[in-house]
């Protein structure tokens, strides 16, 4: 497994990581005693060499049937790697991210691009698309910047910095033929001064039960390089027969409670959580997570080079 290639995406995330963890240790409790950064550095490197392990031994490389739930097939190709959860969640813990119950699995590359991709399917229901006619791009940013300044409390009170969009990578696109939903916003730390942008790809298949979402993760400035790979994955996803968002049946089926404009204005406002705040933060986290949690930044990278 090739995961290795993903360097820049799974050091950050971990310093990432490292950061939320030195301000946690930084607030504990009198009488406690903090991890030292040794300790600290074991135990996450721990965790990583057991989710590369996990990961590993599950994993599937295309060509391959990948089964999304009982409501879809992703038709894996060639130069592609799929991990399934609870391997891929594991994975993705191990970076300091969060996972729920939509996650599906993560995809990598089998080369050296730095980028990787994750599947969610959220059940939300049959969700009507007419509105993607009269969406007004600026609109929609606008609603994406207050929801955005809206959730950083909450960061807030999990120790993680705020953050800001700062625009489009990709304005919205909707395919009404294929129920295909494509869209990119640019973010980083906010007051940011220094130009480094993360941005988190999102491509959205549409159901007739909710919709299954490919967020392929890198660096801003690699984007356009790997755009291509997220639109051929999305490609590659099909609803079996039933799940389709034609099948859809007004008397028996749930509707959604949001429109499509609101997939990309309000539910999206969490897709920018850790993802895009570990790309965005790199020049300011790396050395600070060297000090918190020594060879351990690139320690996932370290693992895949060392095992692939």
């Amino acid at each position: 497994m090739r995961i290795q290639t993903t360097r820049l995406t799974a050091g950050v995330l971990l310093a990432c990581a490292a950061f939320v963890a030195h301000t946690g240790h930084a607030a504990s409790p009198t009488g406690t005693t903090p991890s030292t950064p040794a300790s600290t550095a074991s135990s996450l490197e721990a965790e990583q060499d057991a989710a590369f392990k996990a990961a590993k031994a599950v994993q599937k490389a295309g060509p391959a049937d990948i089964v999304l739930r009982d409501q879809a097939h992703l038709q894996l190709p060639a130069g592609y790697v799929w991990v399934p959860t609870p391997a891929a969640a594991q994975l993705m813990r191990s970076m300091g991210n969060r996972t729920d119950d939509t996650f599906v699995g993560a995809i990598f590359p089998a080369d050296d691009a730095d980028w990787m991709a994750v599947v969610k399917f959220v059940k939300e229901g049959y969700i009507k698309d007419d509105d993607a006619k009269d969406w007004n791009a600026d609109d929609l940013l606008k609603s994406l910047k207050e929801g955005t300044e809206a959730a950083n409390e909450e960061r807030a009170k999990r120790g993680i910095p705020a953050i800001e969009v700062t625009g489009w990578a990709q304005k919205p696109q909707y395919e009404a033929a294929s129920h295909r939903l494509v869209w990119s916003a640019l973010s980083q730390r906010k007051g940011n001064t220094d130009g480094s942008q993360g941005v988190n790809y999102n491509t959205y298949a549409l159901g007739r039960d909710g919709y299954l979402s490919l967020n392929l993760i890198t660096n801003a400035k690699d984007l356009d390089k790997y755009k291509p790979d997220a639109s051929k994955l999305l490609a590659a996803i099909q609803y079996d027969d039933g799940k389709k968002y034609a099948d859809f049946n007004s008397s028996t089926d749930k509707v959604a409670a949001y429109g499509l404009a609101a997939l990309v204005a309000g539910v999206a406002v969490k897709k920018l959580g850790l993802f895009a705040i570990a790309l965005a933060f790199l020049a300011k986290f790396a050395k600070l997570a060297v000090v918190a949690g020594g060879a351990a930044l690139w320690g996932i990278a370290k693992l895949f080079k060392k095992k692939a």
